[in-house]
């Protein structure tokens, strides 16, 4: 039945004009992390579609995933494989395919991943339990596992520690630009790298997004600790980013730490090389996401809203988000038009507690609405002026509190339109 799955030309999009200048950037060599990548006609001919890591024995390994209650096969078996125990000399591996997102395919789903992740296991001479392995790309057609399988021999051969851009590439679907991030922290011991990929361009929300991460550090940490660390910063970096309100059913992000740094290893949280790491770890996770909402489908402004003086941090959050989804915000947006009228809306329906007459609106630093009413020194000129950037805020003043929350989304415009309509012809 998978086999039946024509493989089919993909058609590329224009590239964001919100993509980086330099395009992709130099990442570090990860030690302990091989890249390799393979043209598999998943779904798309005439492009690679397989990404294979090589993770080193001893790599600790952490995760986050969508909580959508119809998410992958693969997904409920990455949350099953990081449950178990890992021996000391396990080495660990990461498949991805782009094409098919193998969800809601019943029993063949799991019966996929289990081809897929068996097939790289005895390839690479590891247990089974160490290969996560990513699907993403149209719902609900199996996934043709043996077109996958049947290149296992020679992503093995094509393994190398510098195809990092190469993995980007691969699993990629509507972006229209390969997605990477690095750091690099100091200690008193050495030098601890981190390089991360992702994919990302639509079906774009919290818990998380239709988004591929993959984030690579030689640190010495153990699984628990590194869980600890993404667990803490998931929320402020991938789940507070939105193109279009909709929580895919495939978001995976997997973080690998090979130990093989000269630096100690960050067991003391509370210590100055754990803070600094963390840090460091949480700068690349937004740097990416927001690569992410910079590559939104038909994207052409990148929008942070921050919400401010909230009641509480629950409040704060449920406001942003309802502006940032707001079909009605963001065409304003895409049209260069400061409706400081469809702010007002999108807090009022959002149920946060708020109050019309304490609350104050900002586009940039220019302040537009207070006191239940229009600024007396709005000028419709010069925030009209300041809409025709591309990098735009949104401030709300709640006037209740002193919690907030920044998230951040993109304009919506017809490109998204044409890029969703013709998804799978």
């Amino acid at each position: 039945m998978a086999s039946a799955v024509a493989a089919k030309t993909k058609t590329a999009h224009p590239v964001s004009p919100l993509a980086p200048k330099d395009g992709f950037p130099s990442l570090p060599k990860i030690a302990g992390v091989e890249f390799a990548t393979v043209e598999a006609n998943v779904r798309y001919k005439n492009r690679t579609d397989v990404m294979l890591a090589r993770l080193a024995p001893g790599t600790a390994i952490a995760g986050a995933f969508t909580r959508s209650s119809t998410r992958a096969a693969c997904i409920l078996d990455c949350q099953a494989k990081l449950k178990l125990a890992a021996g000391p000399k396990d080495g660990a591996a990461i498949i991805v395919n782009s094409g098919n997102a193998n969800a809601f395919t019943g029993a063949l789903g799991q019966e996929a991943v289990d081809a897929v992740t068996g097939g790289v296991a005895k390839a690479l001479a590891m247990p089974v339990s160490r290969v996560f392995s990513s699907s993403t790309g149209v719902i609900g057609e199996p996934l043709p596992h043996e077109r996958i399988t049947a290149k296992l021999d020679d992503l093995k051969a094509a393994l190398s520690d510098d195809a990092i851009e190469l993995a980007a590439r691969a699993i990629m679907t509507t972006d229209t630009f390969p997605k990477g991030a690095s750091a690099e922290v100091e200690t008193d011991a050495g030098k601890i790298r981190i390089a991360g990929i992702a994919k990302g361009s639509g079906m774009i929300a919290p818990d998380m997004a239709t988004m591929l991460v993959y984030i690579f550090t030689d640190a010495k940490i153990s699984a628990a600790n590194l869980q600890k660390i993404v667990s803490r910063q998931v929320d402020q970096t991938f789940n507070a980013i939105t193109v279009d309100s909709d929580t895919s059913t495939s978001d995976a992000l997997i973080v690998a730490a090979t130990g093989k740094s000269k630096a100690a290893e960050i067991a003391d949280m509370r210590s100055k090389p754990a803070k600094a790491f963390e840090a460091a770890l949480r700068d690349v996770m937004l740097d990416l996401a927001h690569q992410v909402v910079k590559d939104g489908e038909g994207a052409t402004k990148f929008v942070e809203v921050r919400v401010t003086g909230a009641s509480d941090a629950a409040n704060a959050h449920r406001i942003a988000m309802a502006i940032a989804n707001s079909p009605l915000v963001k065409t304003a947006i895409a049209g260069e038009d400061a409706n400081w009228g469809r702010i007002v809306m999108a807090v009022g329906k959002s149920g946060g507690k708020a109050d019309r007459d304490k609350l104050s609106i900002r586009f940039g630093d220019i302040l537009v609405a207070e006191n239940g009413w229009r600024s007396p020194d709005y000028s419709e000129e010069q925030t009209s002026a300041y809409m025709k950037g591309n990098a735009l805020l949104i401030q709300v003043d709640l006037g209740l509190g002193k919690a907030s929350k920044s998230v951040w989304t993109c304009d919506l415009t017809h490109g998204y339109i044409d890029i969703n309509a013709d998804y799978r012809s």
